[in-house]
């Protein structure tokens, strides 16, 4: 009994941390014909993320534009996935993600060359805590599907450390490069 309060005392621990920062990246008015008229509400698309290589997205709907934020806002924190940073800045290798009719190309870059990706993308790796990437989105320019596909792609990336461990080997034979044979004619 003590545990599970213990238990409960840590995830409301966890919950006030203002670890977690949120990004709004749309709000729409939506409506609903009724008998007596038109009735209006609103639907918020959220991404949250530690900086640190957690992130998720989470949408909310609601009469009201802040509740609509809070409902999305919470759905993207039980949502979040981890990714592997390359020096705590980049993405490891180029990668690309798909949703629907969206596709979204991402490339790892050198120090200093800072978020290169439009609208929905770039919430997403400030949330993530990616400084340096060039990102482009081919297809659907819906806001929903361009962060799906982005997710889509990140979740796809693998650290050389994963490799290593799942090759059974060490990361320095991963990352070592291959001599150059000669040739003998």
């Amino acid at each position: 009994m003590a545990e599970r309060e213990n238990r409960r005392n840590r995830r409301d621990d966890r919950e006030e941390n203002p670890e977690f920062q949120d990004r709004l990246v749309a709000i729409n008015r939506v409506s609903k014909t009724v008998k007596g008229g038109k009735r209006f509400g609103f639907a918020a698309l959220v991404v949250v993320g530690d900086q640190r290589g957690r992130v998720g997205f989470g949408k909310g709907k609601a009469k009201e534009v802040p509740e609509a934020i809070r409902k999305a806002t919470e759905q993207a924190k039980r949502n979040l996935i981890r990714v592997p940073l390359r020096d705590g800045r980049t993405v490891h290798h180029d990668m690309e993600g798909r949703h629907g009719a969206g596709k979204v190309i991402m490339r790892t870059a050198p120090q200093g060359t800072g978020i290169i990706a439009g609208g929905p993308m770039r919430a997403v790796f400030e949330m993530l805590g990616i400084q340096d990437v060039v990102a482009k989105s081919i297809g659907s320019q819906n806001p929903y599907n361009m962060i799906r596909a982005t997710l889509n792609g990140l979740s796809k990336e693998t650290s050389p450390r994963q490799v290593a461990q799942r090759r059974g080997k060490k990361v320095g034979d991963i990352l070592k490069k291959p001599e150059a044979e000669t040739v003998e004619a």
